[in-house]
């Protein structure tokens, strides 16, 4: 083969691969997260229920034996035992920062800590066509 010949199969096998795979993405994780997690932190800080709900998608799932968030009116009334019953999740936004899970790159959660100091508390937020969402709370403890 020509050094031509070569370079066209590599080129296409890499074209083949992202076409496969999706578009590469660099090492410091994908950059919509970088959007995403700054706005939702903030409305959570500032406590605006409705830009939360925006951000989220229904049902929320929530820890065992509690029913789900259906809707945005279940939100804003259930919005103290989402964002603010065994942690403070306006302080924890403010320095937590999302973990992508390696075993599926559309998913990240948020770590909280209950009264005791424990890291428990857990948000989770999955990748939809629209972008990213809040999507579960958990208490591993539960």
């Amino acid at each position: 083969m020509t050094k031509r010949s070569i370079g066209l199969v590599l080129l296409l096998a890499l074209m083949a691969i992202v076409l496969v795979n999706g578009p590469v993405q660099s090492a410091q994780g994908d950059t919509s997260i970088e959007t995403f997690w700054p706005k939702f932190k903030a409305a959570v800080i500032k406590g605006d229920k409705n830009a939360i709900a925006q951000l989220s998608q229904f049902p929320i799932g929530m820890p065992y034996g509690i029913t789900a968030v259906t809707s945005t009116a279940q939100l804003t009334k259930r919005y103290r035992q989402v964002f603010d019953g065994e942690t403070n999740a306006a302080k924890c936004f403010a320095e937590a920062r999302p973990v992508i899970d390696p075993d599926n790159r559309k998913r990240f959660t948020v770590g909280c800590k209950n009264a005791a100091g424990d890291e428990v508390i857990i948000y989770g937020f999955v990748l939809t066509k629209t972008g990213w969402k809040f999507k579960s709370l958990d208490n591993i403890n539960e």
